[in-house]
């Protein structure tokens, strides 16, 4: 079986009820549902969550909820791989045997069902254990700054303050989209940012993080910005 797993539980402090807060006409959760089902690759789509609010709107918008997540697993401290990890040990108790697992962010109304799709078919045709969603850095990190304690600007890497971006390496970041495994890899704990992982690399238009009041407004900037796109091209 090929699980998807949104993780929302409902305990989020700098944005209250950020799972089910409503962007650009639906609740966040609900793009992410429907990126999955979209896909067409799952054979269940769930969210594991400790919130009823939040389980009984999954449902709606089509995801399953199957169970209510422990509350030892619905802390600030818990990881999203601990969370993939309960929902396919608990399939698995049921005699459902789950084979390939995507955790996919509820709050990632930017996910498409084309780049879903794409991380699935490259880790099964590879002998790695993750692919995961990455983008570049608009700006070469070699040349970033710091703030020192007297307030005045300096380089972390003086050496490389002077060289051309076009010469110096890019870098990727973590899209904090989604994230492919097998089972067993995250059963057994396997390390995510290691040789173990494929990227899926995304434009930069299609990502945002969403942690703060000012990063949601930024991200229905964009995402209003996309639809009026495609709506003119279609």
């Amino acid at each position: 079986m090929k699980l998807a797993v949104v993780p929302a539980r409902g305990g989020s402090k700098r944005i209250p009820r950020k799972n089910i807060r409503e962007f650009c006409g639906k609740p966040i959760i609900a793009w992410s549902i429907a990126a999955a089902k979209n896909a067409g690759i799952f054979d269940k789509v769930i969210v594991s969550t400790d919130d009823e609010e939040i389980a009984s709107i999954a449902r709606y918008y089509g995801a399953e909820t199957p169970f209510i997540r422990p509350k030892d697993l619905a802390d600030d401290f818990t990881g999203t791989n601990e969370v993939v990890k309960q929902a396919i040990q608990w399939f698995r108790e049921q005699g459902e045997l789950v084979e390939m697992a995507c955790c996919i962010y509820a709050t990632a109304p930017f996910v498409q069902p084309i780049y879903l799709t794409e991380g699935y078919n490259k880790l099964i045709t590879s002998s790695k254990s993750f692919a995961f969603s990455v983008t570049t850095f608009p700006f070469p990190i070699q040349r970033a700054l710091r703030i020192n304690q007297e307030e005045s600007v300096e380089a972390i890497c003086p050496e490389n303050i002077n060289v051309r971006s076009q010469d110096l390496e890019e870098a990727y970041h973590d899209a904090g989209q989604f994230y492919w495994g097998t089972a067993d890899a995250f059963i057994d704990g396997v390390v995510i940012y290691s040789s173990e992982s494929i990227p899926i690399i995304l434009p930069r238009y299609l990502v945002q993080d969403i942690d703060t009041l000012e990063d949601w407004k930024r991200a229905e900037l964009m995402f209003q910005a996309l639809v009026e796109r495609r709506e003119v091209a279609g």
